[in-house]
């Protein structure tokens, strides 16, 4: 972190040390620090970290999660269900939903459209996955220490947890820390993942937290900022 990028464009040195090309080293000003060049290596493109992590539809709480191809319906006005419906309709009821472009009909119990009519679809809960008694991650994630020992979210299925507690990489990859990667048996690299924070379970608010409304708060020594949606998310 805050390193000193080398005059060559190839090394870089500590923070609050300076590159010496001449003899190959890392030096501080007040002469207590001597250590060998460190080489940089590529940054990659932004993309998606691999396609099981596009198989989720996060829901607006930013907690639960749907399958790809389901729409997230509001349940109650702290849980959401998954409509195995893309662009669905979801229901005043809060039970069932109906296909895209069809209405609901709460009285005959059906979805309703210029063509005809068809039975509700009911709601299956969308799943968080439990790290322990107090926090969870979206459905579709793996629980990650991270280095402050609390729980992350790497958003992989069956992921491998990184040992520098910041990255994981899917299953059946090694993270590589020398290149920044995941690395598979054959050969094969990728870009590693970031893990977020785990979310407190039911989204209790616990000591210390920074309110952002009445409903909502963020870790302490966060921000609040708006997302696009409309809901809060924390800035750390």
């Amino acid at each position: 972190p805050q390193a000193s990028c080398c005059a060559d464009k190839v090394h870089c040195c500590p923070h609050a040390t300076v590159c010496d090309l001449t003899r190959g080293r890392c030096v501080s000003p007040a002469g207590d620090a001597d250590v060998p060049l460190s080489t940089a290596f590529p940054a990659w493109k932004h993309q998606p970290p691999t396609p099981v992590a596009l198989r989720q539809v996060l829901c607006p709480d930013g907690r639960s999660a749907c399958p790809d191809g389901a729409t997230c319906c509001q349940l109650s006005p702290t849980h959401y269900g998954c409509c195995p419906l893309q662009n669905a309709v979801c229901c005043s009821d809060g039970q069932h939903c109906c296909p895209q472009g069809t209405t609901c009909d709460l009285i005959r119990f059906t979805c309703t459209s210029l063509g005809g009519s068809a039975p509700l679809a009911a709601l299956p809960t969308a799943r968080d996955i439990k790290c322990d008694e107090e926090t969870s991650c979206p459905d579709g994630n793996t629980c990650c220490r991270l280095s402050s020992g609390a729980w992350g979210c790497c958003p992989l299925e069956q992921a491998v947890c990184c040992p520098d507690h910041v990255h994981c990489c899917p299953q059946g990859y090694t993270c590589d820390p020398e290149g920044g990667s995941c690395l598979q048996g054959g050969g094969t690299r990728m870009p590693w993942v970031r893990k977020t924070p785990a979310l407190p379970r039911g989204g209790q608010v616990t000591s210390g937290n920074v309110q952002c409304d009445e409903e909502t708060s963020c870790p302490d020594g966060s921000t609040c900022c708006r997302q696009s949606l409309g809901t809060w998310g924390c800035c750390p």
